[in-house]
């Protein structure tokens, strides 16, 4: 058995701000041809297979390093270390289990479905508002106002919140790109403050007049007994801001940005949307994740492959890795292609993304709508590709629809 810190490792640095587009899929799959499973980085070590991204995002040894980076950066108290400690992703063992129970039924796929109508009413609404000539910048037009409205819609808030709900969500979600805590750390508490000023209004609101929304649920939520605090209904519900706006807006990009450089298969969704919708969301989430590393901290030693990892090790696990083990032609496009199944998008184990099921029902959604109303996507400037830190999304999508 060997200490990690023994290991001559090749070296990766998945902080390198211009990584993105083009050269951040050319590095890679450089990676890939390396045969290498473990690389050292800037803070911890990279695991680039699939096996080992799942035992590490699987095992109860290793946690997500939120609270660790709270330290690290000298977030001890204030409206910022308040979201942290309260976020699901830093809460573990049995403390997480209840809150995941109770919360489940909320987003469950059947609950989630009871929202498809009003999805494709934001839809409609949106094509409504694009010019004559189908041109547009999709990002502003479609990726960022769709999942702001739905994330309100379910959340029971008035649809006009929106754009306050995606800005905070922009912002807080910030605090997982580090130059961005060290750099723009007062704007990120001013977002927390804003919106548990915010959602405390909303919360009294649902009290007072519940509705079939997830607040409402929440707030009736019990499991044998147990019910979730205020304070636990608050900190769920800006996980599911945070968690639910950003990530649908890039994922839903990257797609229609891979739709437009594969014209052979957005004919093929335009032929069968109902059917290829759900297929080309799992390719889309398998081969452009929009979460390319997810970060585990060790808290007990673990020994895996020979190798021992202390406890205190970082360890990122990369998704674009893990999502092309065991596949055939794992670098091709293919929304009608057998594929495993197994992505680490949403991650894994325990920490699976809790809103995994409204995530997956919005790009549907989004999908099948664009499919049976625009006949042709190109196209129309160079796409403007963000970081892969934190969230790894497109600033802009310039695109030319050609209506039936």
């Amino acid at each position: 058995m060997s200490a990690v810190s023994d290991l001559d490792l090749p070296e990766f640095d998945y902080t390198d701000q211009d990584l993105r587009g083009q050269r951040y899929r050319t590095a890679m799959r450089d990676l890939e041809g390396r045969g290498d499973w473990l690389l050292t980085g800037p803070l911890g070590y990279v695991v680039v297979d699939r096996e080992a991204g799942e035992f590490f995002l699987r095992t109860k040894a290793a946690q997500f390093p939120g609270l660790t980076m709270a330290e690290l950066f000298d977030v001890r108290d204030g409206p910022l270390h308040r979201e942290m400690t309260g976020n699901i992703i830093n809460v573990n063992g049995d403390d997480h289990r209840r809150l995941r129970n109770l919360i489940n039924p909320a987003l469950a796929p059947r609950a989630t479905d009871a929202h498809r109508p009003a999805m494709r009413g934001f839809l409609e609404q949106l094509m409504a508002e694009l010019p004559p000539d189908g041109r547009c910048e999709f990002v502003e037009a479609f990726a960022k106002p769709y999942p702001s409205l739905t994330i309100a819609h379910v959340l029971g808030a008035p649809l006009e919140d929106a754009p306050r709900l995606h800005h905070w969500s922009n912002w807080i979600q910030r605090q997982f790109d580090a130059a961005s805590l060290m750099n723009e750390r007062e704007r990120i508490e001013q977002a927390c403050v804003e919106a548990y000023d915010y959602l405390d209004g909303l919360l009294a609101a649902r009290r007072a007049d519940p509705g079939e929304d997830v607040i409402s649920a929440l707030l009736a939520a019990e499991d044998e007994g147990d019910r979730l605090s205020a304070q636990e209904v608050v900190d769920l519900v800006l996980d599911l801001i945070l968690g639910g706006i950003d990530t649908v807006q890039s994922q839903l990009s990257h797609t229609v940005r891979l739709l437009a450089e594969h014209p052979d298969q957005w004919a093929a969704l335009r032929e069968r949307p109902e059917e290829l919708a759900g297929p080309t969301v799992e390719e889309a989430l398998r081969y452009e994740p929009v979460t390319p590393f997810t970060a585990r901290i060790v808290v007990e030693p673990i020994d895996f492959r020979y190798v021992t990892f202390p406890a205190g090790t970082i360890v990122m696990v990369s998704a674009w890795h893990g999502n092309r083990g065991g596949e055939s032609d794992p670098d091709t496009f293919d929304i009608a292609a057998e594929r495993s199944g197994r992505i680490l998008t949403f991650g894994a184990g325990i920490h699976y993304c809790v809103g995994a099921n409204l995530a997956r029902a919005e790009l549907q959604e989004g999908l099948a709508f664009l499919a049976r109303n625009v006949e042709r996507i190109e196209l129309d400037g160079e796409p403007g590709f963000g970081t892969i830190t934190g969230i790894y999304g497109l600033d802009s999508l310039p695109v030319r629809f050609t209506l039936p």
